[in-house]
């Protein structure tokens, strides 16, 4: 069996794709920046930038699966431009490397920002979308990185992407913003809100929605991977409700938000100290990010608080919907507790889910 090279095994997603992936019994090479590591997992590293096509090409050698989880994920910069090198340039370097070395498959890791949001705030992946509807350069690199990967899909290369929304979980160190909401709440910084929301999965789940993405995705194809669609007020009353801490009740209006945003965001760029509240995150939270998916047959998904069903294998190889419970809820949204021999199932609870269409070999 040919290693699976991960990229971004040393930040947050990437670390637990890194863990599925060998939990399936593949030796799994990291690419790493210099002076990173991969803590608590027995990888092979190798050194590398995105913006360097030889050292891709090194590390792609010999593999035959690529999860290319690796992104400048920084809602401000002093120099805008670095999001576009590593995002979109990085992208199409890692996947010319992986095509001239044979690779057998890429699961490129894209976000729900790129995913259309109707005036009804719930999106899925058939929703049209431009690059001018895209809020700061992070999402604008990220939506062009897309276009990339589907640029390389159309020219037969088989790279499948998938669109996770927010992961929550261990191992968010630097954090990601939306970690970032959960420790600011904790230390007390976060004393209001402002009407917003996103869908919200556990990250372990995502990561596995990666490994099914690579097994049984249709090349070309987009994927949601998300869980529950939540408000900010709601994903904070469920923090209070967990840490027995009072949840800000101060709702901001967007113009006041947006101010503060301007603000700290121009003396980010007089002092290149990176924003206590960036303009570019005042604007994507303007829109509730909601999401859903419309996926119809050969493909699979994610999606949101679904009703619980049993999977089943598929008796004839046609495109009969088989349905696999995800094993928890993010971390904060579903607290363990016991469940007493005669209470009843709540049939209604929400609960992640992931949707598998099994096809035929035809079709995949």
């Amino acid at each position: 069996m040919k290693p699976a090279l991960v990229t971004g095994a040393s930040g947050f997603l990437g670390w637990h794709i890194a863990r599925v992936l060998l939990q399936r019994g593949y030796s799994v090479r990291a690419l790493v920046r210099a002076g990173s590591r991969v803590d608590n997992l027995d990888v092979e590293t190798v050194t590398g930038d995105l913006r360097d096509p030889d050292s891709l090409r090194r590390a792609v050698s010999g593999c035959g699966l690529v999860f290319h989880a690796a992104a400048d994920y920084r809602l401000w910069a002093r120099d805008p431009s670095e999001l576009y090198r590593s995002n979109v340039d990085g992208t199409r370097n890692l996947l010319q490397a992986a095509r001239q070395n044979g690779v057998e498959r890429v699961v490129y890791t894209s976000t729900v920002g790129c995913i259309g949001i109707p005036h009804n705030g719930i999106g899925d992946e058939t929703v049209s979308v431009t690059l001018a509807d895209m809020a700061g350069d992070y999402k604008r690199s990220k939506f062009q990185a897309e276009q990339v990967a589907l640029e390389f899909a159309r020219d037969g290369f088989p790279v499948v992407i998938v669109n996770p929304t927010a992961p929550v979980g261990d191992h968010d160190v630097k954090p990601t913003p939306t970690g970032k909401i959960v420790l600011d709440f904790l230390n007390g910084d976060m004393p209001a809100f402002i009407d917003t929301g996103l869908n919200v999965v556990d990250v372990r789940d995502t990561a596995e929605g990666h490994w099914l993405a690579c097994e049984r995705g249709k090349v070309g194809e987009r994927y949601i991977l998300g869980s529950e669609n939540l408000t900010l007020a709601q994903i904070l009353a469920k923090l209070a409700q967990l840490t027995n801490r009072k949840a800000p009740t101060i709702q901001l209006p967007y113009a006041v938000a947006y101010c503060a945003g301007a603000c700290s965001t121009a003396w980010a760029n007089l002092t290149g100290t990176p924003p206590r509240v960036p303009l570019n995150g005042v604007r994507m939270a303007r829109k509730k990010c909601g999401s859903r998916t419309r996926k119809l047959a050969g493909s699979w998904v994610s999606t949101r608080a679904p009703p619980s069903r049993h999977w089943r294998e598929p008796s004839n190889g046609s495109a009969e919907p088989v349905t696999y419970p995800m094993r928890r809820n993010p971390p904060f949204l579903s607290p363990p507790r016991r469940r007493d021999a005669e209470e009843e199932e709540d049939k209604d609870a929400p609960r992640s889910m992931i949707f598998i269409l099994r096809v035929s070999a035809s079709r995949r």
